[in-house]
């Protein structure tokens, strides 16, 4: 059962605000598993005092279990209590930070092959200037399909550190940090990546060529293989005739796209054509599978179009001008009188 909240300070209304933080808090972007108050990280080898690795990591095949410890360290100097789960881990669909899922949403990955000891099952209390080690378990499923399974483990701060504004509600806000889990069980390889949607966005000055015209790149990264990738992106363009007029070489992105997921990016252009016709191509791969590529582009027309509308008005007063010219102007021609038959005769 998930413990109460100390509520005694701040009355009814914390406990009710402490509700629905539970509801709303969004996955926390995982930077590195210390953050300045209290760390979570693999425990160290016996005898030592820090650890080698990073980052969980370990490879096993459907059916089998492994063991490991994960270790929080406090460094305040006050006692802190954690709530400690383990859980999947995400790509947020804007800008693909790594991510991992709040208390509240339920693994079905790696996060639910993950069982930790009975001592983490309500609450671990970690003594100021201490750490705990706590032992856990990977199980893997006999259905585990291969590839990578990426997850972590949080330890999510019982204290509520302040509150924010969530559009009408004010929630409270809790502070956790996890360590990443990557778990590889054997099989087919199969990298995949994808480039899709792109699109172009455009802001140009009301006069051309008095400013420079503005444009975004937009794009989505799909992981459609089964293990991890670290993209790298190239960004070009084409105008008419084939003129190039943006060429950014492949970088890399310094993100980690998981299986399955999809993420939204974008380019700045700051010096975009205002006048011609642009094809726009995002290229993508990974420098560890040279072979995996994937492109895409977009189309657009670039046209000046407040200075095209000032000439059309122009165009137009002048025409209208000339035709009430040529209504006004006096006949200078009168018609010739009608000859004199009689005299003629």
């Amino acid at each position: 059962m998930r413990p109460r909240p100390r509520t005694a300070a701040y009355g009814p209304l914390l406990t009710l605000l402490l509700l629905v933080a539970g509801l709303l808090l969004p996955a926390a972007t995982a930077t590195a598993a210390d953050n300045g108050t209290w760390g979570v990280f693999p425990t160290p080898a016996a005898g030592a005092a820090m650890t080698d690795r990073a980052y969980f990591f370990h490879q096993g095949a459907a059916g089998t279990a492994i063991s490991d410890s994960v270790t929080l360290l406090n460094s305040s100097d006050r006692e802190l209590t954690f709530q400690v789960f383990a859980t999947d881990a995400v790509n947020t669909p804007a800008g693909g930070a790594f991510a991992l899922l709040p208390v509240e949403q339920k693994p079905r990955d790696v996060g639910a092959w993950i069982a930790l000891a009975p001592e983490a099952a309500t609450t671990v209390t970690v003594p100021p200037k201490g750490r705990k080690d706590i032992p856990f378990t990977v199980k893997v499923p006999e259905d585990a399909t291969p590839g990578d399974h990426v997850g972590g483990i949080v330890a999510l701060n019982t204290a509520v550190e302040g509150i924010r504004q969530e559009g009408k509600v004010q929630v409270g806000v809790k502070r956790q940090v996890g360590s990443r889990l990557y778990f590889r069980v054997p099989g087919p390889v199969t990298p995949g990546l994808s480039v899709e949607d792109v699109k172009v966005s455009r802001s140009a000055p009301l006069l051309p060529w008095i400013k420079n015209a503005r444009a975004t790149v937009s794009y989505t990264l799909v992981n459609r293989g089964n293990v991890v990738v670290e993209p790298k992106v190239a960004v070009s363009a084409e105008g008419l005739f084939g003129r190039t007029v943006l060429d950014r070489p492949a970088r890399e992105l310094k993100l980690v796209l998981l299986p399955g997921q999809r993420i939204e990016l974008t380019e700045p252009w700051a010096d975009a054509p205002q006048s011609d016709r642009v094809t726009v191509r995002v290229s993508a791969g990974a420098t560890a599978y040279p072979d995996l590529t994937s492109a895409s582009e977009a189309e657009f027309i670039a046209v000046p179009w407040p200075a095209f509308g000032v000439l059309l008005v122009l165009a137009g007063a002048a025409l209208t001008l000339l035709v009430l010219r040529r209504r006004r102007r006096p006949r200078t021609e009168q018609a010739a009188p009608a000859p004199d038959l009689a005299a003629t005769r």
